[in-house]
């Protein structure tokens, strides 16, 4: 059914919340991991952006490859990727131009509708997707 699960990663204890739950549905379905990282650097105008895109990408690339080699240490199959851009565009950008089955994502815990109204990133993916979302509330503050 899932072959292929993107996981979209901010760097954040809750967002790797997602992880052990991701794990358990990889082996269900003997599904791909797909590690995304999105980046974004605000720069001051008049000066160039490169190197700090390019410091953000290689950090993005660091991070991911660490996570990678503790999943495939578990006998997981696992992609990663960065984007750069907004956040949530690029989520959604993913999903549909890549063989995704599903989107693996993790939000801050809480309860009331304000907690579930989450804003950000994570409310635009799950507002704007046409693929099937998982979704899994962090105890991690």
């Amino acid at each position: 059914m899932y072959k292929n699960i993107l996981v979209p990663l901010d760097g954040s204890f809750v967002a790797e919340a997602i992880l052990p739950e991701v794990k358990k549905l990889a082996r269900a379905f003997e599904a791909n991991i797909i590690l995304l990282r999105v980046v974004m650097v605000h720069t001051i105008p008049g000066i160039d952006p490169t190197k700090a895109q390019v410091a953000a990408v290689e950090k993005a690339e660091k991070y991911l490859d660490g996570i990678k080699e503790s999943l495939e240490k578990e006998g997981f199959s696992v992609d990663t990727h960065v984007r750069f851009g907004n956040s949530a565009e690029e989520i959604l950008l993913h999903s549909q131009s890549n063989d995704i089955d599903i989107i693996a994502l993790s939000t801050h815990g809480g309860s009331g509708i304000g907690k579930w109204l989450m804003g950000g990133t994570a409310d635009k993916v799950i507002r704007h997707s046409t693929k099937p979302i998982f979704l899994v509330r962090s105890s991690t503050p």
